[in-house]
């Protein structure tokens, strides 16, 4: 009996650890990738993902960014006519052949860098935007920095360069990449097309030109929406990949894939794992609330509201039906009350242990009461009396 629970002690020690093991050894052949869970940000497998490396046409990540942050301004409209220059009509590489003069709307350029990761579309979007291809590449890096990219730098908008001075991680192509999807989901509407028509239409009159998707996962991996592809001499085969299944999306980054379809193969394994292990509880916080009292205030009270949705990221099975959340907020406040500023917090737990919070917020403005105020409530209640 004692050999038994030995050995048995043994088993409840090591199968755990094993079975860990097992599911995150992928046996991959790509050097450097990541698997991420858009929504919470969360890694779920990560190799080599801090070592820097050519980033080749997944740069256009970031040129897409900047490129909707335009438009989000209202600096740009996707109507909006862009003029090929010579600089930009002369990339090589993938390109999708615009002549110089050439006019295109901003939304056939954004087609033409996200589906067929076109750098001459991509320069002449540059050069519309910040009036030359540096200043556009001053700005990604700038950019680059402000997301925590710290591992990045960019020395052009397309990745065409062998410079070993323009590099980046896996880690960083995941975090470009979610600052893109989430902001400007509408990328994906673009990414997931798979062949599109385009017209050039020149000085030797109009021509059709086929847009073909780069990213095959689009056409061959179920629930994949994008994003970008890249390869170079240099880079090798590099790619990040979206995909959506019941409300997880996630995003695999490859980099440096000794062909294409290791590329891909790598990106479908990670997903293929990503989706079986995660599961995501979202509370979306719609209840009211309720007000607080408010003392010595213009208003007796003030509306409360989340400062936002919840999000957990469940990868061990757990019953996320059996989390619970509780509501902490005060009974009063004393005035001045400002909208915005935090009131209390709602957490969620799990097994007794917390797994999370949200801020709770003013929804309103309460300004402390003066002297005319309290004066004016006294003869209000006089006259009402």
């Amino acid at each position: 009996m004692k050999k038994f629970l030995i050995v048995l002690l043994t088993l409840v020690l090591i199968i755990p650890s094993l079975s860990i093991t097992t599911r995150a050894d992928l046996e991959l052949a790509s050097p450097s990738v990541i698997l991420m869970e858009n929504s919470t940000g969360q890694i779920l497998y990560e190799q080599n993902a801090d070592e820097q490396r050519s980033p080749a046409s997944i740069t256009k990540i970031m040129t897409l960014i900047l490129i909707f942050d335009e438009l989000d301004k209202g600096n740009l409209e996707l109507t909006d006519q862009v003029t090929t220059s010579a600089h930009a009509k002369s990339m090589g590489g993938s390109q999708v052949f615009l002549e110089e003069g050439e006019q295109q709307t901003v939304e056939v350029m954004i087609k033409c860098i996200v589906i067929s990761s076109g750098n001459d579309a991509s320069v002449a979007m540059a050069e519309h935007i910040a009036g030359s291809e540096g200043e556009f590449v001053s700005r990604m890096n700038a950019r680059a920095k402000g997301l925590g990219m710290n591992s990045t730098n960019f020395e052009d908008c397309c990745g065409l360069t062998d410079s070993t001075n323009h590099y980046t991680t896996a880690h960083d192509v995941a975090l470009m990449s979610r600052e893109l999807i989430t902001h400007y989901p509408q990328i994906l509407g673009y990414s997931s097309i798979w062949m599109e028509d385009i017209t050039h239409v020149t000085k030797q009159g109009s021509k059709p030109f086929t847009l073909s998707n780069t990213n095959k996962l689009v056409r061959s991996y179920d629930g994949c929406v994008g994003l970008k592809t890249g390869s170079t001499s240099l880079a090798k085969y590099c790619v990040s990949a979206v995909a959506e299944r019941e409300g997880v999306q996630l995003i695999a980054v490859v980099m440096g894939a000794p062909d294409y379809k290791v590329r891909f193969a790598d990106a479908a394994s990670m997903l293929n794992y990503g989706f079986g292990i995660c599961n995501l509880y979202v509370d979306e916080n719609q209840e009211e609330l309720g007000n607080i009292r408010v003392k010595g205030g213009t208003e007796k009270q003030v509306a409360c509201t989340y400062e936002g949705e919840f999000r957990y990221l469940d990868t061990e099975g757990k019953a996320l039906d059996q989390i619970e959340k509780t509501i902490e907020m005060p009974e009063s406040v004393k005035a001045p009350v400002k909208k915005g500023d935090h009131a209390g917090k709602a957490v969620y737990t799990l097994d007794g242990k917390e797994i999370g919070h949200v801020n709770l917020i003013y929804g309103g403005n309460v300004e402390k009461a003066g002297y005319g105020h309290c004066l004016g409530e006294v003869w209000r209640k006089f006259l009402l009396s």
